[in-house]
């Protein structure tokens, strides 16, 4: 409502006209300053956000964790402040997530749930030994991670990495099954060599899970409870990090493949160590069953943590193509044909492991990056609204 003194003042006398006319000048002078003073500090706290997001990449507006260009993001959340934080993944019902992290006294990753706002963090696995790709059953009450607790309660060494870059294939992995708060570990996998890698397809009835189990780098899937194994590759070469699509219908994953027979060799005696180079990796899709196999991505950079769209007819995954002898990793959406293909993240540092949410088509969306790191090396979670 507009403020008329003058109207209220032609009731009274002259003196108490002279009077009220005084207070409301001062009343005007005071929210003039106050106005002025409020202005003055948003603009220089506007500045000081500009200044300092520019620092870490340019940043939009209206959310200062995302960078520009990054149109498909919007109310974005750090939900993790501190730590290597990596995989994360949504619950069934979005309510959870869950993830692994090197934190606090824990010398290598074990696994924690926190809700979708970051509270209430908790750990899960035995923190002991080193913890792998977790994930949640469809029924909330249930996760699933590998883990070398049994074998050790120490972490397993690191490679050296005097044969350049590598990541290390610990034969000591199981798969667990364990209560949602971590009670009560069972053992899905005991056999020897590497078991890890496992995902549930969002139908509720598979876990695709990678095995050394017969020499090579291959998929497998099982029932939820560790029965049926079924071998689903067979090519020589890596093949990881493997999820179904939201219908179940299909797989996607990370391998590699040989025609020089001299890599084949360098590949298979890096094996026989424990280890795999990950310098070079493609995206290809299979029906669930492991027929049909296609590539999706051939640009010869080292692409990893696929996973597909709702309508199952994407993929967004995670490639150093931008970058490829560096370690800028990005976002990147491709069709399923591997036609399309689109850069989504443009931090200038790594962004990788993307997931789309179940319970609603993927409104949510979750991944990790070390954007906006307190210190060098923090990886964080970050969760947004997916804008099509």
């Amino acid at each position: 409502m507009r403020f008329k003194p003058f109207v209220y003042c032609e009731k009274l006398s002259i003196k108490n006209q002279t009077e009220i006319l005084q207070k409301v000048k001062t009343k005007f002078l005071v929210l003039f300053l106050i106005a002025a003073v409020s202005a003055s500090f948003l603009a220089l706290s506007y500045s000081y956000r500009s200044n300092n997001s520019k620092s870490a990449g340019d940043t939009l507006a209206g959310d200062t964790l995302i960078v520009e260009g990054e149109k498909h993001f919007k109310n974005m959340r750090m939900l993790t402040n501190g730590g290597e934080n990596a995989e994360a993944y949504f619950s069934f019902d979005g309510s959870k997530i869950i993830f692994q992290s090197t934190r606090d006294q824990y010398e290598c990753d074990q696994i924690f749930t926190m809700n979708t706002d970051g509270s209430d963090l908790k750990l899960v696995s035995t923190g002991k030994g080193r913890t792998t790709c977790s994930y949640f059953y469809p029924d909330g009450k249930s996760i699933l991670f590998a883990s070398t607790h049994q074998a050790s309660d120490v972490c397993p060494q690191k490679p050296d990495f005097s044969k350049g870059y590598t990541w290390a294939l610990y034969a000591d992995y199981e798969i667990y099954k364990a209560n949602v708060d971590g009670s009560n570990p069972v053992k899905l996998t005991d056999i020897k060599g590497y078991d890890a890698e496992a995902t549930i397809s969002p139908k509720g009835d598979k876990i695709i899970f990678t095995s050394t189990r017969n020499g090579d780098i291959d998929l497998y899937s099982m029932n939820l409870d560790g029965s049926d194994v079924k071998q689903l590759t067979d090519i020589a070469g890596y093949d990881g990090g493997a999820y179904y699509s939201y219908d179940g219908s299909m797989i996607v994953f990370r391998a590699s493949r040989f025609d020089d027979p001299a890599k084949l060799r360098e590949y298979q005696d890096l094996l026989a160590e424990g280890l795999i180079r990950p310098g070079m990796l493609e995206i290809y899709v299979m029906n669930a069953d492991g027929s049909n196999i296609r590539q999706v991505t051939n640009n010869g950079a080292a692409n990893f943590g696929p996973y597909f769209f709702p309508d199952g007819k994407r993929i967004i995954y995670c490639s150093n193509q931008g970058d490829p002898k560096g370690r800028n990793f990005d976002l990147y959406m491709i069709n399923v044909d591997g036609t399309g293909n689109e850069r989504v993240t443009y931090a200038d540092t790594f962004d990788g492991f993307p997931m789309f949410s179940l319970h609603d088509g993927g409104k949510k969306f979750v991944f990790c990056s070390n954007r906006f790191n307190a210190k060098q090396g923090e990886t964080n979670v970050f969760i947004c609204d997916w804008v099509e």
